[in-house]
């Protein structure tokens, strides 16, 4: 697709907390409020954590999902992509429960176990909204998020007969090598979509250098039959992606990324980050993939073959 860039949109996630920003959506119809304005601005791919209403605590509850997937859909053609990362406390079996139950065109797959820290998020915090946030934020300096070879085979397995295909979430270069494991085995099966991840406590840094590294990893390893995307942690947000789309990579922004806008402005909502990257990407003579384009791109099965 010359000239044309899938943007996803990654709208709510398992990280951020209701108190560090008042834009972050928790509640259904919030959640799907803003999965629709994100794909009104140039959004093709949606992808969706599910919330505790009540809390806004990470949840992987199908019934919670089913409370704004069907909204989604019937508002907007956006590929929706589900999680099976949830959040890094999470059991595998409830991070796989709304996969299993909704066949969705897409889910991201966690392509190895790593530590996961954000523990320094909260320090300047005072008063927080929910009683939960502040022990789980602190308590993340001990998370391992795990995603051994027999978990990421059992996704492999139990969503083979579902038709979904993956974003495989890469935190370093070794999870690439991960994947070309899988791929060699013949479980993985192109076009791989591989979202490469900069910038979190954990996994690789932010430099420009391991954004041009982790492009030509990918490219020896998986030659033509791979597509390319990537998001930046935190303030790190839009450098990162703005160097991937100039090395001809796809790119993902939203509010499980980033919470920020720019230097210590807060985003009022996933889509003024969506029309961010139009913006920048307008400028390189680059334009929004359809989620037609990127159904055709990624060998999607279609909208009209999931159950929600």
């Amino acid at each position: 697709m010359k000239n044309k860039v899938v943007i996803t949109c990654a709208i709510t996630g398992g990280i951020h907390t209701p108190t560090l920003s008042d834009a972050l959506p928790y509640k259904p119809a919030d959640i799907a409020h803003q999965a629709i304005e994100a794909a009104e601005a140039g959004a093709s791919i949606l992808h969706l954590h599910a919330r505790d209403p009540e809390t806004g605590a990470p949840t992987g509850s199908p019934d919670v999902y089913n409370q704004f997937l069907p909204v989604i859909k019937q508002s907007t053609d956006a590929v929706v992509n589900i999680t099976t990362g949830g959040s890094p406390d999470m059991e595998p079996e409830d991070r796989l429960a709304a996969a299993l139950a909704f066949s969705p065109e897409m889910c991201s797959l966690n392509m190895g176990s790593m530590n996961f820290a954000f523990h320094g998020m909260g320090g300047k915090v005072t008063e927080w909204k929910f009683p939960w946030e502040k022990q789980y934020i602190a308590d993340s300096e001990k998370f391992i998020f795990r995603n051994t070879f027999a978990d990421i085979a059992r996704n492999y397995e139990l969503l083979a007969d579902h038709g979904t295909r993956f974003e495989h979430e890469c935190y370093d270069i070794g999870h690439l090598y991960n994947l070309a494991h899988f791929v060699d085995k013949g479980i993985a099966k192109p076009p791989f979509f591989i979202q490469s991840i900069f910038g979190l406590l954990g996994g690789i840094g932010p430099d420009l250098d391991n954004v041009v590294f982790m492009r030509r990893t990918a490219d020896r390893l998986f030659g033509k039959d791979y597509i390319w995307s990537a998001l930046g942690a935190g303030r790190h947000q839009m450098p990162v992606i703005t160097q991937a789309a100039m090395l001809g990579g796809n790119v993902r922004v939203g509010l499980e990324d980033s919470l920020s806008i720019g230097p210590g402005k807060l985003a009022s909502s996933n889509a003024e980050q969506v029309a961010k990257i139009v913006r920048i990407l307008a400028e390189m003579n680059l334009e929004p993939a359809t989620p037609t384009e990127a159904r055709e791109l990624l060998a999607l099965k279609g909208g009209d073959r999931v159950n929600f």
